[in-house]
Parts: structure tokens; C-alpha cells; sequence
């Protein structure tokens, strides 16, 4: 009876144990395939917000840049109707300002509104400065000559109008360009006056 039972437990043991570890080896696979499909849908997600991310990213980059380029277009609209209403205003004096020795292809206007103070000048005739130059214009006078600098055209290649808004408070008979180092000079480069011209009637 006793060998019976061990004979019967042998036996059933041989027939379980293969179900048993096929079972097991049928829960680790889905275990695995579950963890694969589960960081394979995480790996999608990371891409998709990542993707997400970039393109708000460019949305952005390209709302501001839009935004940027309408605000540059109002400026230059307002200065453009502003520059208009100055040259055709019949009470301000233009000054054409012709090519000296130095540059004789050169020229450029000035706009002097005298009530305001203020100066327009055109210089798209002007040649492109070389590095580390910058125009500065004068005001004169001419008994005696005294010059005065009323500011400099900085910034002279990034301005695709070439039109520089400057201050002159003085009693101007002339006026005068000249080609100085960044940051201009106290006193004018004689040898670099590109362009001068006198004030009718003055």
C-alpha cells in the first residue's frame, strides 16, 4: 500500500511537472510580451510629445517672427507716410548735397524742417562705408567756416531707406558729409568730405 502511494505520487509527479512548466513558461512569455508592448507604447507617447514639443516650438518661432515682420512693416509704413508729408511740406528746405573731390559719384539730400529742428537726411547715393567708418554730418557756417556736428549716420548698411532722422538746432548756411573712424570726430576729416552743399539764400 505504502509503495502504492509512492509509485502513484512518482507517477502523478512525471505527468504534472511538464503542464506545470509549460504553464509557467506561458505566464513569463505574456509577462515579457506585455512589458514589450507596454514600453513600446511608452516610446511612442516620448515621441509623439517630443514631435508635439518641436512643432509648438515652430509655431511659436513662427508667430513671433510673423509678429516681428508686421511690426517692422507698421514702422516703416508710419515712417514712409511721415517722410512724405515732410518733402512735401512747402516750408521745409531741401539741401542737395553734391560729390567732392573724394568721391565725386557721391550725393545726398537734406530735408531741414527749421520750425522742429529736425533734419532728414537721404543718403541712398552714399558709397558703403568701410569697416570700422561711419558718415557724420555737419552743419557750417560760413563766416567764419565753424563746423558742427549735428550726428552720424550709424547703422548705415542695416538701413535699407538710407533716410536718417537727425537734430540741428543751429542757423545752418551749409551742410556736410564726412567719412570719420566709429564714432565720429570733433571736428570734420577735410580729406573725407564726401558731399556738401549750401543752403539757398542763406
Amino acid at each position: 500500500s505504502i509503495q502504492q502511494k509512492i509509485s502513484d505520487k512518482n507517477h502523478s509527479g512525471v505527468i504534472d511537472h511538464p503542464a506545470k512548466q509549460k504553464k509557467n513558461n506561458l505566464v513569463l512569455y505574456i509577462s515579457w510580451a506585455a512589458s514589450i508592448a507596454l514600453l513600446i507604447g511608452l516610446i511612442s507617447v516620448i515621441n509623439q510629445r517630443n514631435e508635439l514639443r518641436d512643432n509648438i516650438n515652430s509655431i511659436s518661432a513662427t508667430n513671433a517672427q510673423l509678429e516681428e515682420q508686421i511690426d517692422e512693416a507698421q514702422n516703416d509704413a508710419e515712417k514712409t507716410k511721415q517722410l512724405l508729408e515732410v518733402f512735401r511740406d512747402k516750408d521745409i528746405i531741401t539741401v542737395p548735397l553734391d560729390g567732392q573731390q573724394v568721391a565725386p559719384e557721391a550725393y545726398a539730400a537734406i530735408h531741414w524742417d527749421a520750425e522742429t529742428n529736425q533734419v532728414y537726411v537721404d543718403a541712398k547715393e552714399l558709397p558703403t562705408p568701410p569697416e570700422g567708418k561711419e558718415y557724420q554730418v555737419w552743419s557750417l557756417t560760413l563766416e567764419p567756416l565753424t563746423p558742427t556736428s549735428i550726428g552720424l549716420l550709424s547703422n548705415f548698411n542695416e538701413d535699407d531707406n538710407k533716410i536718417f532722422i537727425l537734430e540741428n538746432p543751429n542757423s545752418s548756411q551749409a551742410f556736410g558729409i564726412t567719412l570719420e573712424p566709429k564714432g565720429g570726430s570733433e571736428t570734420p576729416t577735410m580729406e573725407q568730405l564726401y558731399t556738401l552743399g549750401v543752403v539757398k539764400n542763406s
